[in-house]
């Protein structure tokens, strides 16, 4: 197996951190090797957080280096446009349609970099862009975007369905289980649609 470097990227509280830590997971309960570092900036204000994740037979480094990403996972529409270096012609943008408008321009919401994000896209090799949020709130867990995000994520690779279960069971709240379960499954089943 060939090394999988992901980038989870996100806003203060949307669960960058827990989508990264259930992919850890996942990977040591296929017998990976995994490493992870995570990237706290203004988190608790809404700033931007990313978590490098790499999975391999032996991984050395934490970070993923510049151009070497495979999929960067993004649970707000801009914050990938943060983290365009470590695009190669191979990645896949995983992208969470959802804005979250940042503080500094709430009052000028025409400021939200729309061209930026559409002039971008074309950088990836693929882009897989999805409403998580709707999806979050009709399976009635409005809070679990980041485990809709890995469902589509989980769709892209070889793991155990099981395995994937076992671990959001792991690591959300015991009250969350079956609401995050029934969000990470129609993530799964977005691209299938």
């Amino acid at each position: 197996m060939n090394n999988i470097d992901v980038l989870v990227i996100g806003v203060g509280g949307q669960g960058s951190v827990l989508a990264s830590d259930i992919i850890c997971e996942v990977a040591l309960l296929e017998n990976l090797d995994v490493k992870k570092s995570e990237i706290h900036g203004m988190a608790q204000r809404g700033g931007s957080v990313v978590s490098h994740v790499r999975i391999g037979k032996k991984i050395y480094s934490p970070t993923i280096s510049y151009g070497c990403a495979n999929f960067i996972i993004s649970l707000e529409r801009m914050e990938f446009l943060r983290y365009l270096e470590y695009v190669s012609d191979n990645t896949v943008l995983l992208l969470n349609s959802q804005r979250i408008i940042p503080t500094s321009i709430i009052n000028d919401a025409a400021l939200y970099p729309d061209d930026k994000v559409e002039q971008y896209k074309r950088y990836f090799n693929k882009v897989y862009e999805i409403d998580a949020f709707k999806i979050a709130t009709e399976a009635g867990n409005p809070k679990g975007v980041s485990v809709v995000m890995l469902g589509l994520f989980a769709s892209m690779l070889p793991f155990s369905m099981e395995n994937w279960e076992k671990a959001i069971t792991g690591k959300v709240p015991k009250k969350t289980i079956e609401g995050n379960l029934t969000a990470f499954r129609r993530g799964y089943e977005t691209i299938k649609r």
